[in-house]
């Protein structure tokens, strides 16, 4: 894949749905500790659109874990059939605009097996920004034949990410304030992992909530160390804001493989180390 193929503009889906090979779209709106945004896509959605519950569906139950750990391969399997993916068929995910949840999504499938998926860049905002549709129909999709493969590429846990942090970059994709330490409203501990580099997610995308150009993403990673061939690992507090920032790597023509238990699951074992303030140890 070309570095700019994870993501499509709002006249770049127009275009492809107007065309003989119209992909499969999934509507994954979601809101950190917000209410259920089902009722939001029911109250309009791209035409033909299947919503899928990031919290339900693209995660297992929280736990020693991490809140958002991978969903068992199987029951993704089905969810992902049932709005109807197909192995060979072009997928499209978008949300709200954030892009947080639309990447959790484009991850999951990437890393089991779906070749052709992207990214809305921007989401329903760019969407609706350029003249888009929504409905309010109700969608039944044929049912696909999307079989997620065994094993999960581009995974870390909780050694593997330590590991990366002394021999590569592990970059933390929360916000400063928490990575320092200074505040933390959802973990038990406050800090990071030992040897992380601050790379808050909100500095991939510009007001607008698109994609800085590849250009200028490159340069942001390059100034943190990442190169072609670097190892370089990213989380985040539970996985969803991490799978933004493996994106936007790939964006940039980056490679990274994501912490899925990320900070929740690393803070919650007292055992762990933990590093506080603005520098990586």
């Amino acid at each position: 894949m070309t570095a700019t193929s994870a993501i499509l503009s709002a006249a770049g889906l127009r275009d492809e749905l107007a065309g003989s090979r119209p992909p499969v779209l999934l509507d994954v709106r979601w809101q950190l500790g917000g209410p259920d945004q089902r009722p939001a896509y029911e109250a309009g959605h791209l035409p033909g659109a299947v919503y899928v519950d990031l919290d339900r569906e693209l995660a297992g139950p929280a736990g020693s874990g991490g809140r958002h750990p991978l969903p068992d391969p199987e029951a993704f399997g089905a969810v992902m059939r049932r709005a109807g993916v197909s192995t060979g068929a072009p997928v499209v995910v978008y949300d709200g605009g954030q892009g947080w949840a639309a990447a959790r999504a484009w991850w999951l499938l990437r890393r089991t097996g779906h070749a052709d998926v992207r990214v809305l860049d921007g989401g329903l905002a760019a969407w609706t920004a350029a003249g888009g549709a929504v409905t309010a129909d109700r969608v039944t999709p044929a049912e696909g034949d999307f079989k997620p493969t065994p094993g999960v590429a581009g995974l870390l846990d909780a050694d593997g990410a330590a590991a990366r942090a002394r021999a590569g970059v592990l970059l933390d994709a929360r916000a400063g304030e928490r990575y320092r330490g200074e505040v933390e409203p959802i973990d038990p501990v406050g800090g990071h992992i030992p040897g992380a580099l601050s790379a808050p997610t909100t500095e991939n995308v510009g007001p607008d909530g698109r994609f800085l150009a590849a250009d200028a993403l490159r340069a942001r990673f390059t100034a943190l160390g990442v190169t072609d061939g670097t190892p370089v690992g990213v989380y985040c507090g539970s996985g969803v804001s991490g799978a933004h920032q493996v994106l936007a790597l790939e964006v940039a023509g980056l490679d990274a493989d994501l912490y899925a238990g990320s900070w929740s699951e690393w803070s919650a074992d007292p055992e762990r180390p933990v590093a506080t303030g603005p520098d990586p140890q």
